[in-house]
């Protein structure tokens, strides 16, 4: 799959996401981290330095991890909080979704 193909504008089952406001800001930020892992591709092709190839994986893991910070506050100001307004299971569902999103950003 392409960034491009990541997301998509049309509502699901009459649902926006939370992040359709900053798609545009999110695609920008993941075409720069797909730069990174080329880049990080051809120092390894060209044998650099090892300390340098890590240096590089680390700031690239940094890059997706703003990604998933920002996707995951879109999903809790939008999905989980009109969730919460409406209550009851959906509610609680949302709930575990987004700590159970937490609980695998932070392992």
């Amino acid at each position: 799959m392409s960034i491009a193909e990541i997301g998509t504008t049309e509502p699901v089952d009459g649902h926006t996401h939370g992040y359709d406001a900053h798609k545009d800001d999110l695609l920008k930020r993941l075409r720069r981290a797909e730069g990174q892992v080329r880049g990080i591709q051809r120092m390894v092709e060209e044998d650099s330095y090892c300390i340098d190839v890590i240096t590089q994986v680390s700031a690239a893991t940094k890059a997706l991890e703003r990604v998933a910070l920002a996707l995951l506050d879109d999903h809790l100001s939008h999905c989980v909080s009109h969730a919460a307004a409406e209550g009851g299971a959906i509610a609680e569902e949302k709930l575990k979704e987004a700590s159970d999103a937490i609980a695998r950003l932070v392992r």
